[in-house]
């Protein structure tokens, strides 16, 4: 088995052309095939080298490992298009002499009207093959006058081509719809069609997994891999990734970069877990897995043929639950990283108390769903903070819980995982209060947030000080003669 992933470099890999990359790997890996990487850059206006190497660093991260590349070649290269010009230009020569493709003079002011008249009589506009017919005197006469032709495909026939798609099953086309087509251009630059089904052909391609917009295009490229003496590959179309309401996906609701992802704290195994979830099932209800669980569950057959929806909520849920599964030294160490790098934590602050930052880091474990977060979280241990619910620390049961814990916070030296126990049972014997009329107005006085990390650990962090600060706030309205500072 021969895949290939075949992007333009032409802007950022986003979620879209990622999880095509994804699966096609997946298909591979699962069948202990090869992934070729190929890049399609004949667009010479928007492609630029910077894409072509984001669009590295972006599969690299992802774990997605290719075996043929512009990056490491090949004995099928080279792998960018804007190398392969003499192959093209070759089998263009060869459907031309072989009077399966021919020289194409018609400008597209001509080809505009064609269509504007076809439209108006109510037929698909499709070419008229006028140009089949040209002699050899007509078109010297062209050329003399300057019009360089393009080059189209002569489709033969009236009858249907079926493709046997590997996710739609059986799907036929209308060979008369189809029309002669071009194949290269009057710059000799070869047509996406051309190129794609040129690459496939000569690279040995034997599965083409490709998102379904590009369905209606597999008639050309199999007609033209067909003609040029290509074994044609077996193809898989994809649902396209759609909004919540069934609208494209679009950056506002979730279609951004990987790179993007990336800097907002993702893991990569989250983000292949959930790409694979779009679109895909296993068969049962499991919905976590790590990238080589996922090579070894990976099926074409159980690629859904509906359109998947993305689901930020999902995807968060996903990454938060990757993130509670980590090894917690891994975890430690990431987050940290995170942390400095982004400019969350300063180096110059990390190093003054590095244990009491480890510490804080390490409590937000089980309620991210993804690093950057950490930065709100961390608001929580700033002087002052907000409270979500004020009105909560209003009652008489609340006050007196406050009152409770401000009363004991002066009779004892600290807090600490040896007395933090022992302190809350003391407030609940003084205060009356237990279950949730006792942990809610604590919560609340020392985060100021009805749910979040553990309460204990948030006390052990603020410390004797730290907790008297903000009972005495809730109080009084700032903590008194320094106690809390």
């Amino acid at each position: 088995m021969r895949v290939r992933f075949a992007p333009s470099p032409t802007g950022f890999l986003h979620i879209g052309n990622a999880r095509t990359a994804l699966f096609n790997y997946l298909l591979a890996a699962h069948n202990k095939g090869e992934f070729i990487l190929r890049i399609e850059d004949t667009d010479r206006e928007r492609s630029k080298p910077e894409y072509i190497e984001q669009i590295f660093k972006d599969l690299g991260w992802l774990g997605i490992r290719w075996t043929e590349g512009p990056d490491i070649g090949g004995k099928y290269g080279p792998y960018l298009q804007s190398e392969r010009t003499k192959f093209y230009k070759d089998y263009v020569k060869k459907l031309i002499d072989e009077g399966k493709a021919y020289y194409c003079y018609c400008t597209p002011e001509e080809l505009d009207k064609d269509r504007q008249e076809q439209l108006a009589q109510g037929l698909t506009p499709k070419y008229s093959n006028k140009c089949r017919t040209l002699s050899d005197e007509e078109m010297a006469e062209k050329h003399r006058a300057g019009i360089l032709p393009s080059v189209r495909f002569k489709v033969e026939g009236a009858g249907e081509l079926t493709v046997d798609d590997m996710i739609r099953d059986e799907v036929t086309f209308a060979l008369e719809q189809v029309g002669d087509f071009i194949i290269m251009r009057p710059d000799t630059t070869p047509t996406f069609h051309f190129a794609v089904a040129v690459d496939d052909g000569l690279m040995g391609i034997t599965h083409v997994v490709r998102g379904e917009d590009h369905l209606t295009n597999t008639p050309k490229h199999i007609l033209i891999m067909k003609a040029c003496g290509f074994k044609v590959p077996r193809y898989a179309h994809m649902p396209l990734t759609m909004g919540p309401g069934g609208e494209p996906l679009s950056k506002r609701l979730g279609a951004m970069s990987i790179h993007e992802y990336r800097k907002l704290g993702y893991r990569s195994e989250a983000l292949c877990n959930y790409m694979a979830l779009l679109g895909w099932s296993p068969g049962d209800d499991r919905e976590l897995f790590t990238l080589n669980e996922l090579k070894e569950h990976f099926s074409i057959k159980r690629v859904s043929k509906s359109p998947a929806v993305f689901d930020k909520a999902k995807l968060d849920w996903v990454s938060g639950m990757h993130i509670r599964q980590m090894d917690e030294n891994e975890f430690a160490q990431e987050i940290l990283a995170f942390a400095l790098d982004e400019k969350i934590i300063s180096e110059e602050d990390y190093n003054t108390r590095p244990e009491w930052y480890a510490h804080i880091l390490r409590i937000f474990r089980n309620n991210l769903s993804c690093y950057s977060e950490i930065k709100e979280k961390m608001q929580l241990f700033d002087t002052t903070i907000e409270y979500e619910d004020a009105e909560l620390l209003k009652s008489e049961g609340a006050r007196s819980v406050i009152a409770a814990c401000e009363a004991i916070l002066q009779e004892i030296d600290v807090i600490d995982e040896n007395t933090v126990d022992n302190f809350l049972k003391s407030v609940k014997k003084r205060s009356g209060q237990k279950g949730k009329e006792l942990f809610a107005p604590l919560r609340m006085a020392f985060t100021g947030k009805m749910h979040g990390p553990d309460l204990k650990e948030v006390m052990i962090i603020l410390g004797r000080r730290g907790c008297l600060k903000r009972v005495q706030t809730v109080l009084y309205g700032e903590a008194k003669n320094g106690e809390g500072t």
